[in-house]
C-alpha cells in the first residue's frame, strides 16, 4: 500500500469515531496530556487492521508515533496481522520492530491488544529470555507486555513462564501489574484449575491481594472465599 492508504486509514478512524465511546475512554484510560482520543471501538479497529494489513513498516511506524490513541492502536493491530502470516526471519523482524517501540505502547489497552498477538507467536517458537528482559524494565508497560504476552503460551498449555513471571513481579509497585498477573493465573485456571489452585496454595502469602482476587474470580464461591479471606 502507498502513503495514500495511510491517509485513508486516518480518515476512516475519524469517520468512525463515536462521542460516547470517547467519553468512556476518558474515564478508563490513564493517558498523557497530549494524547488525542477519537472514540473508535476496538472491534472496528480490528476490522480496519485487517483491511490495511499491507501497510509498510514505515507507515506503521508513523501510526505508532502518533499522539492519536486509535492511530497507535491501529498500528499495533496492523503489526499483529503481519505477524500472524509471517514466518521465521520475517516474523522475528516484526517482533524486533515492536520491541524497539514499546515506548509507543503506553496504555493498558494497547498492551492488552498487542502483546499476545505480536510478541506471543514468537514466544511459541523463540527464546523466552525476552520475558525476563521486559519484566526487569523500569517502563511499566514493558512489564505488562511480558505478562500479557504469555497468554499465547497459556493457550498452548504452557504455563510455567507465567508462573515464573508471577513470582518475579509479585512485589511490583504497580497495581496494573498485579491485576495482569491475576488475569493470567485465571486464564491458567480455566484450562487447569487444580494446577492454578495448587500454585496459589504454595505461594499465597507472597502474592498481592489484588492478584489473588483476580486469579480466583472463576472458582467456586467457597473455594474463592478461602483464598480471598487469607489475603
Amino acid at each position: 500500500m502507498t502513503i495514500v492508504s495511510l491517509k485513508e486509514l486516518r480518515a476512516e478512524l475519524r469517520d468512525l469515531a463515536e462521542p460516547a465511546v470517547r467519553a468512556q475512554q476518558e474515564r478508563v484510560l490513564s493517558r498523557a496530556e497530549d494524547d488525542e482520543l477519537l472514540g473508535v471501538r476496538v472491534p472496528v479497529l480490528r476490522k480496519l487492521a485487517r483491511a490495511y494489513r499491507g501497510l509498510s513498516l514505515d507507515n506503521v511506524d508513523v501510526l505508532l508515533r502518533s499522539r492519536v490513541h486509535e492511530e497507535r492502536f491501529a498500528g499495533l493491530l496492523v503489526l499483529a496481522e503481519q505477524v500472524r502470516t509471517a514466518r521465521g526471519a520475517d516474523r522475528k523482524a516484526l517482533v524486533d520492530f515492536y520491541l524497539a517501540r514499546t515506548e509507543c505502547v503506553d496504555n493498558w489497552d494497547l498492551v492488552d491488544g498487542s502483546a499476545h498477538v505480536v510478541l506471543g507467536p514468537w514466544l511459541l517458537e523463540g527464546d523466552l529470555r525476552v520475558l525476563d528482559e521486559l519484566a526487569a524494565s523500569s517502563w511499566l508497560w514493558d512489564r505488562r507486555i511480558a505478562v500479557l504476552a504469555t497468554l499465547a503460551l497459556i493457550r498452548e498449555g504452557r504455563f510455567e513462564p507465567t508462573f515464573h513471571l508471577v513470582l518475579t513481579l509479585r512485589e511490583d509497585p504497580e497495581p496494573l501489574i498485579h491485576k495482569a498477573l491475576g488475569w493470567m493465573l485465571r486464564e491458567i485456571g480455566r484450562r487447569d484449575e487444580p494446577l492454578m489452585v495448587a500454585f496459589l496454595d504454595r505461594h499465597l502469602d507472597e502474592l498481592p491481594r489484588i492478584t489473588v482476587r483476580y486469579a480466583t474470580e472463576r472458582l467456586a464461591p467457597a473455594e474463592r472465599a478461602r483464598f480471598v479471606k487469607a489475603r
